[in-house]
């Protein structure tokens, strides 16, 4: 008997049982489908987004975006000295900050380019800062709209007056020029927004993923249940000792590290499949029945790389909880209420930068957190396989710190 034999067998028997197969196959379905809903339901009410601002200008044109992006509802600015935004958006306590150049209202005046900086957390979340930006750009569309009709009507002034005898400007003339005007300000806007995320290589060019419900709600339910296959792997091991087949399995000619390691394929072909099911019903399903679809970002490869890590470090995250578990309720039921409790502190059920103090720390040693996050910067951000290298390397750490003492601990007996 060979590792994919013992492997081929746990499949077998893990299908033929409907409990599990719910668990992990039906019950993620039912929380994304419920939640997505909710998280569709939430975007349709008004909420007030907080815009932290630093007005370097201090102009009277500053002040008038201000007053229409305050106008424009949904938004609401909040002034703050520079050198304590900054501290405050390092250190996440705000989400994202309008800067508001030096010169703003001069260059405005004299028709020349400037640019407005919106800086993101990179935990933000994503449909308010989209409803910021829109908002944002609104304003400053309006606002060069304004600059270049007073720029046009004052040239159609100045030239007027300095002709002797009949004026040959008349109104139609006017209202062709302020037309040509309005044409430069939607082909090449004199305000624009630079978008920056610190922490990530690309945030000065890359595009913000399309943002849906879908997208924020699946990275954290689907983490949940990946992990909870974990359960399946201690209780098929503990399952084999109990009719006695562990002992007779332990005189096939394979080594002990090898048994372990075929009662851990199981799991994770198991979250292989279960990854695939739920992303085939967020992209075409969901649609189907009206709801956001979900989309998988702009690096596929980054997709793959961080489900096949995931599944493994549930795989071994089995073999731990089978090393220390030896009763049917210390697997049943205590693992399950471990691995639930572990899935709420990484994030699973709502985005952890929301969480503050010890809970924001505690989160990040659980492995929840770190495939939460990498999952959730591919699909919801636009991130790429460079800006999660650091979750899949902490990822692959608990893959091998749970197989070490997972076979250190293990009793083979």
């Amino acid at each position: 008997m060979n590792i994919l034999s013992i492997a081929f067998k746990d499949l077998l028997i893990f299908f033929k049982d409907r409990g599990s197969a719910l668990q992990l196959f039906v019950l993620p379905l039912v929380f994304i489908f419920v939640f997505s809903g909710l998280g569709n339901v939430g975007a349709s009410e008004t909420a007030v987004t907080r815009l932290p601002a630093v007005d370097l200008d201090e102009g009277g044109t500053a002040v008038a975006l201000l007053q229409k992006i305050d106008a424009a509802g949904g938004v609401k600015t909040e002034l703050m000295a520079q050198s304590d935004a900054q501290t405050q958006l390092a250190a996440g306590q705000i989400d994202w900050l309008l800067t508001i150049p030096a010169g703003f209202s001069d260059d405005v005046a004299a028709n020349q380019p400037t640019a407005l900086r919106l800086t993101s957390h990179p935990d933000a979340d994503e449909a308010a800062r989209e409803t910021a930006l829109l908002v944002i750009d609104g304003a400053a569309q309006e606002l060069t709209l304004q600059a270049q009709i007073l720029t046009s009507l004052q040239m159609m002034a100045e030239m007027q007056g300095s002709t002797p005898g009949p004026q040959v400007f008349t109104t139609e003339v006017i209202q062709a020029q302020a037309q040509s005007q309005f044409e430069a300000a939607a082909a090449r806007p004199l305000i624009s927004i630079n978008q920056t995320a610190p922490g990530r290589p690309d945030a000065e060019t890359a595009a913000p993923a399309p943002f849906s419900g879908p997208n924020v709600t699946v990275p954290g339910f689907t983490v949940l249940f990946v992990f909870l296959a974990a359960g399946a792997t201690a209780l098929s091991i503990y399952n084999e000792k109990k009719i006695g087949s562990f002992r007779r399995l332990l005189a096939a000619p394979i080594s002990k590290a090898e048994l372990l390691l075929g009662k851990m394929l199981p799991t994770f072909f198991i979250a292989l499949i279960q990854v695939g099911v739920i992303f085939l019903i967020g992209v075409f399903l969901m649609p189907l029945l009206g709801m956001e679809g979900l989309t998988l970002g702009e690096d596929p490869l980054a997709v793959l790389l961080i489900v096949v890590v995931m599944a493994l470090c549930a795989a071994g995250l089995g073999v731990l909880i089978a090393a220390f578990a030896h009763t049917e309720g210390q697997i049943g039921g205590g693992s399950a209420a471990l691995l639930w409790l572990m899935g709420a502190l990484g994030g699973a059920f709502f985005p952890t930068f929301l969480l503050e103090g010890f809970l924001g720390q505690a989160g990040k040693a659980v492995p929840h957190y770190w495939a939460g996050k990498a999952l959730y910067g591919v699909l919801a951000r636009g991130q790429r396989l460079p800006d999660v290298a650091t979750e899949l390397a902490v990822l692959l750490g608990f893959t091998a710190l749970f197989w070490l003492v997972g076979v250190w601990r293990f009793d083979f007996d």
